[in-house]
């Protein structure tokens, strides 16, 4: 199995994954329904099992250097957070004008009623939320680095190799049949293609904009570095196809720790960075959420200035560390900030959702990707 790599695997599930929507009836697409069902519940639990099993031991074993590195890797992800928002709006501003002047805003149902429901689900609730988990692993991890024991730090390098296991035995395996399954479903669904249809353009410019922040990102990266930009963004394409079958940061810190390993990143610093990247950094979700917040506005007639968009940019850059680990969390994350600050009504919002998750997984595929970027930087600039 080793011989046909996980990249493959997943491009062959996003293929049948089509075809069985396509082709196959309903009942069989509610038993990859029942099966994606029980396998989002476990990665639901199992997430913030994975940040404190990878966070706390990797800022513990760091040692002095931990809040440095931690307050690093934080500066560096808001910056590149904050960087895509800007771009989106800029480019939005100068593009949408032509592009969408000829368009109608037409309203739409949640994408997700189109769905096939599973036979049935099995609650498996998480023991604590993903922020919870965030801070108690700072708080340990900051308080062995502090104490200088070992007890507590061995306990947990030994929770992390439980989790490891976890991760290399039942998710990696499963993760192809996941995936075929979303795809199953939303093919059959015809909501991707029905929103798609409508908001082609805007997409189009997203996805050019995810690869162009993500040419960037390497290219920062393999200069600080001295390796091949290009080369490095090869190695990530399993976590970016990951990414766009899952549509999770979080279920996707497996694949993106293994990838960012192989480009040379050391493997303590990316244990603590990429797990906390995927919590933090979400810079291909806020060039979704910037661009298709102005689309909505445009369409609904709605002015947009710099001066109301940019304090949204610099909210989203904090209201995205709540919204990891599920599909569409970015953009429920920031239903608050758009109906507060941009002054969403319930038309607009409803938009929005359609629009956001008709696409979620190329935000999420570009987070990731960019996490690997992020780490190698973080991995250069760390001193010892």
């Amino acid at each position: 199995m080793k011989s046909f790599g996980l990249l493959p695997r997943i491009i062959v599930a996003i293929i049948a994954g089509i075809i069985a929507g396509t082709f196959a009836p309903d009942a069989f697409i509610r038993i990859l329904a029942t099966f994606n069902g029980l396998f989002g519940n476990f990665l639901g639990f199992v997430i913030p099992l994975i940040i404190i099993g990878f966070i706390a031991p990797g800022i513990g074993s760091i040692g002095k250097g931990a809040g440095k590195l931690l307050g690093m890797t934080t500066l560096i992800a808001y910056c590149s957070t904050i960087i895509a928002g800007l771009v989106a709006f800029f480019t939005a501003k100068a593009i949408y004008p032509s592009i969408l002047s000829n368009q109608a805003a037409k309203a739409f149902e949640n994408p997700e009623k189109a769905l096939l429901e599973p036979f049935f689900s099995v609650e498996m609730t998480p023991i604590m939320g993903v922020m919870s988990a965030l801070l108690l692993a700072f708080a340990l991890g900051l308080g062995m680095a502090a104490i200088k024991g070992d007890t507590l730090q061995k306990a947990m390098d030994e929770f992390r190799q439980i989790i490891e296991i976890i991760i290399e035995k039942i998710i990696i395996p499963l993760l192809p049949i996941h995936i075929l399954g979303i795809f199953a479903n939303m093919t059959q669904g015809g909501q991707v293609s029905a929103i798609m249809s409508v908001f082609a353009k805007v997409f189009i410019m997203i996805i050019i904009l995810h690869i162009l922040y993500l040419c960037v990102q390497y290219t920062a990266a393999g200069t600080i570095r001295k390796q091949s930009p290009l080369r490095m963004l090869k190695t990530m394409l399993p976590a970016y196809f990951t990414a766009l079958g899952t549509q999770s940061s979080a279920s996707t810190i497996p694949v993106t720790l293994e990838k960012t390993k192989q480009m040379g990143v050391k493997g303590r610093i990316a244990d603590f960075s990429v797990p906390l990247l995927a919590t933090i950094h979400l810079s291909g979700s806020t060039i979704t959420l910037v661009s298709c917040s102005m689309a909505v506005m445009l369409l609904q007639g709605e002015a947009y200035s710099f001066a109301s968009m940019l304090p949204f940019i610099l909210m989203l850059g904090v209201t995205m560390i709540a919204a990891p680990g599920v599909p569409g969390g970015a953009v429920m994350a920031a239903l608050g900030l758009l109906e507060t600050m941009l002054g969403f009504d319930a038309t607009m919002v409803s938009l929005m959702i359609a629009l956001y998750l008709a696409q979620d997984s190329f935000g999420t595929a570009c987070n990731v990707t960019g996490d690997g970027a992020l780490t190698a930087i973080v991995d250069k600039l760390n001193k010892e």
